[in-house]
């Protein structure tokens, strides 16, 4: 008996009782959705958030929208250059700093946002659609209290409170 217990405490952790493995297979399994939802867009979970950022905002410099979506301003930057060359957005030089980038929508791109609110809602629905709604609610709430606690650590990037 005890050399049973001795090597299930030895034993490796299985991948499907990993919160890090979970939480992976489970973007990849989002952003599926999202795809599936959204092909007719072409824009990616990543260029949505952006947008929907931007939209609240109105004009905001790269920055501030890194912040917003939780991102390292150089992956911003790559995507909000590919959303200006799709004329969804306009970036232009910053008033006080010319190193920095103002950010605006465009008409094409609130009309995008728009157009790709109710199958993005349907994508996020879908990640969470084999759980009850009561499940549902309460995942998202864990969700938020892991983000909320552990949003500040280092290489974790965290929009500003």
């Amino acid at each position: 008996m005890a050399g049973r217990n001795k090597r299930k405490a030895g034993a490796s952790w299985p991948l499907e009782e990993r919160p890090g493995y979970l939480i992976r297979r489970l973007h990849q399994i989002h952003v599926a959705l999202f795809q599936e939802k959204c092909a007719a867009f072409e824009i990616t979970p990543l260029q949505y958030s952006l947008l929907t950022a931007l939209a609240k905002r109105g004009t905001a410099d790269q920055t501030a929208l890194a912040q917003d979506i939780a991102l390292d301003r150089t992956t911003t930057t790559g995507a909000l250059k590919r959303l200006q060359a799709r004329g969804f957005i306009d970036r232009s030089v910053g008033p006080r700093d010319r190193r920095s980038r103002t950010c605006r929508l465009t008409r094409s791109g609130a009309a995008l946002l728009r157009k790709i609110e109710r199958p993005a809602r349907a994508a996020h629905l879908a990640t969470v659609a084999d759980l009850t709604t009561a499940d549902q609610k309460h995942f998202i709430a864990m969700m938020r209290a892991i983000v909320e606690a552990q949003g500040q650590r280092r290489g974790a990037t965290r929009p500003p409170a």
